[in-house]
């Protein structure tokens, strides 16, 4: 089966597990190939923040939750270890083009930006920096220190793009998975994949 791109999506410990969970959706319904990677602190915030009850600490049981979930196969979704270091986005001869963490903790900015590799979501952000591929980094925090900051100058000057989970309100959202989409539609935009989240600006409500 062909899959229009492949990205690898992380997902860490910052409130706001909706907008990780729901991109993925978009993205799989998108017909994209995700390797997926839940920090532990991630699986702590999804069961205090959403109704999913996805098993915590067992990636087989997860890779299983999840394909019954979306209706999807192991050929689309595939969710690593946070040790997996011979998953293909540990190394630079195969990692994705892309790869989105949404959301993104303050711990995983510094770690980011200093060249940290502790676990596998570290390591495949470090890749994706030294083999110059799109990085996208969804930081979810308020207010931020001048260590977050500086973090995400850094990433920004590394070739990371930042997109605080901070939505707009000019489209008049009337639910809360309004303003999830409106993020989800910004990173879609810059991963260049077509959607109809929302109404662009200055175009006229179908």
């Amino acid at each position: 089966m062909s899959f229009k791109i492949t990205i690898t999506l992380a997902i860490t410990g910052a409130s706001g597990a909706q907008y990780g969970i729901r991109l993925l959706e978009v993205l799989l319904a998108a017909n994209c190939r995700v390797y997926l990677l839940i920090s532990r602190a991630a699986e702590v915030v999804i069961a205090t923040e959403t109704a999913m009850p996805l098993p915590s600490e067992d990636t087989a049981a997860q890779q299983a939750f999840l394909e019954r979930h979306f209706d999807v196969d192991s050929a689309q979704l595939r969710v690593f270890s946070r040790e997996d270091w011979f998953s293909p986005v540990a190394s630079g001869s195969s990692t994705p083009a892309a790869m989105v963490i949404c959301p993104a903790s303050g711990g995983t900015l510094s770690a980011l930006a200093s060249g940290a590799s502790n676990n596998l979501i570290e390591r495949a952000g470090d890749v994706a920096l030294k083999e110059r591929r799109q990085l996208i980094v969804v930081p979810r925090e308020a207010p931020y220190s001048e260590v977050h900051l500086q973090n995400m100058l850094n990433l920004t000057r590394m070739g990371a793009v930042i997109i605080p989970a901070s939505p707009g309100f000019y489209q008049q959202p009337k639910t809360v998975n309004d303003l999830i989409d409106f993020i989800v539609a910004r990173i879609l935009d810059q991963l260049n994949l077509p959607h109809q989240l929302l109404q662009r600006w200055g175009e006229s409500a179908p």
